[in-house]
Parts: structure tokens; C-alpha cells; sequence
């Protein structure tokens, strides 16, 4: 609706709005509500059963913003810090303050250091990471992959092309590193 020169209307007044809806305003008397019993205001009353929560055993030493006095009393502890990626997220907690920049510029780097940790592992594993199992690539031509991908509305059909690579390109850096690895060590074995 445009701006006009003409006066806007008022507002409908209570009455006007439960003559034209029907049901409005059941609830503006606080007698009518079945939640009022519950919206007492007692100050003292918080429903917990404690001054302080107990804490819960730190097992090693948890990174921790530089800004809060100690851990929440709970915390997870599903990834402990490790690594490379575990120096780089200490430091990060250690010396900068949540509203930095440098923080979470640091926090990501640590998640791509991990992510190299990790593929390194895999490597380095009796047991490899199996990229074609694991990243259904298979099933692109076994469940209609290529129909799926190119019909509907897909959003994320913008990085289809650069999917391959991010998945592919550890491992064929680290096939040719090896490859370079063993050029090497036969080069040395001819001399």
C-alpha cells in the first residue's frame, strides 16, 4: 500500500475486534487463562535444587575463553583436542578473546588442520579410509544419481562439479607423493 496525504485509519477498538473475530480477547482477563495458577511471581521459587550445580570432572585440561572466570559446571567431551589442531585451538582460547577475529580465524584453521590430521591417519592406518564406500559416489550410477542431480530444484547443485575434487584431491596429493617417495628411494638404489 502506498503513502497517501490521508489521515490513517485508527486502530479498532476491543469491542470492534470481538464484534468482527470470533474468539478475540478470551484471554485478555487473567481469570480465563488455565496458565495464570503457573504465572505466580515468587522471586525465591527457581525450581532448583542447588546454590550451584555440582562440576563435572575435568579429565584434561578444556579450553576455555579468556573472558569467563572458569568451565560451565557441564561441558562436552566428545573431541578432546589433539594434535596439531589441539595446539592450534589451546592457543587460540589462551590468547584471544571470543570477539576476535583471530579467535575463530584460528578455530578454523584447526578444523582444516584436523581435517589433514585425520586423512594423514587414515593413511598411515592398517585400515584406510574406503573414499568410493564412503562417499556414495557408487550410487551416482546405480540410484539415478545423474537424473537426480541435473532435475528438481537442488540446492546445492552450484558445487556438483568442485564435489570430486574436495573429495579426490587428498588422496591423489597423497598418490603422488608417494609415487615422488618411491621414484626417490629407487633413484638412490641405482647409484
Amino acid at each position: 500500500m502506498a503513502y497517501t496525504a490521508d489521515k490513517p485509519k485508527l486502530a479498532e477498538s476491543s469491542d470492534e475486534l470481538r464484534a468482527r473475530i470470533p474468539g478475540w480477547g478470551v484471554d485478555l482477563d487473567p481469570k480465563d487463562r488455565p496458565s495464570v495458577p503457573k504465572e505466580r511471581f515468587d522471586p525465591t521459587l527457581n525450581g532448583a535444587h542447588w546454590e550451584f550445580p555440582e562440576r563435572q570432572p575435568e579429565k584434561w585440561p578444556r579450553e576455555r575463553s579468556i573472558e569467563h572466570k572458569f568451565l560451565t559446571p557441564v561441558f562436552g567431551t566428545s573431541c578432546p583436542p589433539k594434535g596439531l589442531s589441539g595446539v592450534i585451538r589451546r592457543y587460540s582460547y589462551r590468547k584471544y578473546s571470543e570477539g576476535r577475529a583471530a579467535h575463530w580465524l584460528l578455530l578454523l584453521a584447526a578444523d582444516r588442520v584436523d581435517a589433514v590430521e585425520s586423512t594423514v591417519g587414515s593413511f598411515l592406518s592398517r585400515h584406510p579410509d574406503n573414499p568410493i564406500a564412503e562417499t556414495g559416489v557408487l550410487s551416482e550410477f546405480t540410484h539415478h544419481g545423474l537424473s537426480s542431480r541435473l532435475r528438481g530444484k537442488r540446492v546445492d547443485r552450484v558445487h556438483h562439479l568442485i564435489d570430486p575434487v574436495i573429495v579426490a584431491a587428498p588422496w591423489v596429493l597423497a598418490a603422488g607423493v608417494g609415487y615422488l617417495a618411491l621414484r626417490r628411494v629407487a633413484g638412490r638404489g641405482r647409484n
